[in-house]
């Protein structure tokens, strides 16, 4: 309570700010995945990234994820939300920093610990065909575990057992380009699971999909253990899935807090590209 108390007190203060102001900050600072006595599944600090053309792409973005906490990325095209989320497993930068902006578990992320953290940060495209690489399902869910060390019957029981966490017990001997959008996406899931990931990073996971297939998708999401940061302009996916949600706009951490105050905010959303949720039209954000 006292976490969303601040955030309205924060929320009110911006909103006083003068009409059409888009880089006016809500934020929460309690809310920011701290473990009081631990450490954050994931923690960025003060993270910028510039494209080789020059443009700026994040300008010190900074939060903190808890164990097990879901979080949503929001922001318009362009905000930088799967630039984010290329960083937090260290496909960006090209180089990696000597002094890190990023760390799993409080280890950080550096070249010389990427390798470690690509397998703890299971990261899902948005478009499953930029991962599937192999010529049946069963070789692309055990690509990556084979790289691990994993071979022989444990391979066997983990492909098997992930095709079944994603719904698809029996499409091992499947090819993947012959699939739907949706059993795609799920093949691609499992692979990311076989690797054992404490934090799963999905960039608009519900895209193409159909109705039945999202309310399928954020089903299986729902039931999935660990941290979890999902970059989607699915705002009904966010409502239901994420307790507290981050809004991007131009590199730039604009807003941050729990999911019901902020989406609620439509001044707030209008002024980032974005519409308040349809299911929260007539639902007061303080619950009054």
């Amino acid at each position: 309570m006292k976490e969303v108390q601040r955030a309205k007190g924060e929320g009110r203060r911006a909103e006083g700010a003068e009409d059409g102001n888009p880089k006016s900050e809500i934020r929460n600072p309690k809310s920011e995945g701290r473990v009081e006595g631990g450490v954050s599944a994931l923690q960025v600090c003060e993270l910028s990234y510039c494209y080789p053309q020059g443009r700026a792409a994040l300008e010190k973005v900074s939060f903190s994820v808890a164990p097990n906490e879901c979080i949503g990325v929001l922001g318009p095209n362009g905000a930088g939300k799967s630039t984010l989320l290329l960083h937090l497993n260290g496909l960006l930068p090209e180089r990696l920093p000597k002094e890190p902006n990023i760390r799993l578990d409080g280890q950080p992320l550096l070249a010389s610990t990427v390798d470690v953290i690509r397998q703890r940060v299971g990261l899902l495209f948005q478009d499953p065909d930029d991962q599937l690489i192999s010529a049946s399902v069963f070789e692309d869910v055990a690509f990556g575990p084979r790289q691990l060390g994993v071979s022989g019957p444990d391979l066997q029981a983990l492909v098997k057992r992930c095709l079944g966490l994603v719904g698809l017990e029996g499409f091992d001997g499947r090819e993947p380009h012959r699939l739907s959008q949706g059993e795609k996406r799920r093949v691609c899931l499992a692979g990311v699971l076989a690797c054992g990931p404490s934090v799963l990073v999905l960039d608009e996971p519900t895209s193409d999909l159909d109705p039945r297939g999202r309310r399928e998708f954020k089903a299986l999401l729902r039931g999935l253990p660990g941290a979890k940061l999902i970059a989607t302009h699915d705002l009904e996916l966010v409502v239901d899935l994420c307790s507290r949600v981050l809004i991007l706009d131009q590199g730039r951490l604009v807003a941050e807090g729990p999911t019901l105050f902020l989406l609620s905010n439509e001044q707030l959303m209008l002024a980032h590209g974005l519409e308040k949720p349809h299911s929260l039209l007539h639902v007061h954000p303080h619950g009054q």
